[in-house]
């Protein structure tokens, strides 16, 4: 398992790991009771949807955002991004990429699928795989359906995101997201009252996806700007533990228990040579033993806030480096931790 909880590695492209959720493979069972044509769908589908998401990231690494994975889930792609684009312009183009990639594949593989199946076939409805022809041209057309539906201009859909983006440009990033968000909220509604009147499970999922997702979304814009309203020394504890680097993991454990304090500065001398993490610490403990020293498994290069910086500075460092905490810093001296629950 990787990434997302459920989720398992496939392969990595472009320093991008590829990931499929588990409840994909319920999507496969669904399409192999179909026959060899439906699996071969859906591997196309699969296909056309990394090709998707790899567009939004790979635009997002031009922009310097790190993209650690994609994660392929039955309603669609999810790329895992460190941060998300501080200018509106940044979004939009990040955005509009996926869904453009798909309308590239429709124009360019047009006239050639005419010639190739003929109009009758490739124009043929409803959409079939009786044949390989028309599983063929039902796959082509999918495309265009990915497009169409990642441009509703509502959360969590990239049309959501380009609306928010030009939105963006003539009021404030978090009345944009709200007027998005309602508009996600709207569709979503929309597509739960036709999955229900219509018997249609997969509407109503996809309509509880894109209610929590978007209202995730504006919680999300929410907490970023409250962060930016506060420094760091607004949440800072006064108490706090330090260790020093011959100290054995078990003594930190112990610690742990009666602190609850789960990361650490290390200092020598009065001098911070090293952070240690919980997840370090538990690593440390799982690998090496109870006995193993804080410095055999702590951190030398590591990100630091001072206590004067802003709380969204110090939450930006945490996601572009994968930690939970960081130690604080003032006047070159160790003064606290803050962390993602703080």
């Amino acid at each position: 398992m990787s990434g997302m909880k459920g989720s398992i590695r496939l392969f990595r492209i472009f320093g991008i790991s590829i990931n499929i959720h588990v409840t994909f493979l319920l999507l496969l069972v669904l399409f192999l009771s179909g026959g060899i044509k439906w699996l071969v769908l859906m591997i196309g589908v699969f296909f056309f949807v990394t090709l998707h998401e790899l567009c939004h990231s790979l635009v997002a690494k031009r922009f310097g955002i790190q993209v650690r994975e994609i994660t392929l889930l039955p309603i669609g792609g999810v790329a895992s991004m460190t941060s998300m684009p501080e200018k509106p312009i940044h979004e939009f183009f990040i955005s509009i990429a996926g869904p453009l990639f798909n309308i590239a594949v429709v124009a360019v593989l047009y006239y050639p699928l005419k010639s190739l199946l003929g109009p009758e076939t490739l124009f043929h409805r409803p959409f079939s795989t009786a044949t390989w022809p028309l599983t063929i041209a039902y796959l082509y057309w999918i495309n265009l359906i990915l497009a169409l539906f990642n441009l509703i201009p509502a959360f969590p859909m990239d049309g959501g995101r380009v609306l928010r983006a030009l939105l963006a440009q003539r009021m404030s990033y978090q009345k944009a997201t709200k007027i998005a968000v309602n508009l996600g909220h709207l569709f979503a509604l929309g597509f739960a009252y036709f999955g229900i009147v219509g018997f249609n499970v997969i509407l109503i999922i996809i309509a509880i996806f894109i209610y929590i997702a978007a209202s995730n979304e504006e919680l999300q814009v929410d907490l970023k700007e409250t962060l930016k309203k506060f420094r760091v020394r607004d949440i800072l504890s006064a108490d706090f533990f330090t260790l020093n680097s011959d100290t054995t993991l078990a003594k930190v454990l112990e610690l742990i228990f009666h602190s609850h304090q789960e990361d650490f500065p290390v200092l020598e001398g009065g001098e911070m040579v090293g952070f240690v993490t919980r997840h370090e610490i538990i690593s440390g403990i799982h690998s090496l033993g109870m006995r193993t020293l804080v410095k055999d498994v702590m951190s030398k290069d590591f990100p630091k806030v001072t206590d004067a910086d802003l709380l969204i500075k110090a939450q930006k460092l945490m996601e572009e480096n994968g930690i939970r905490a960081l130690p604080v810093m003032r006047n070159g001296h160790a003064v606290g931790v803050v962390t993602l629950e703080d």
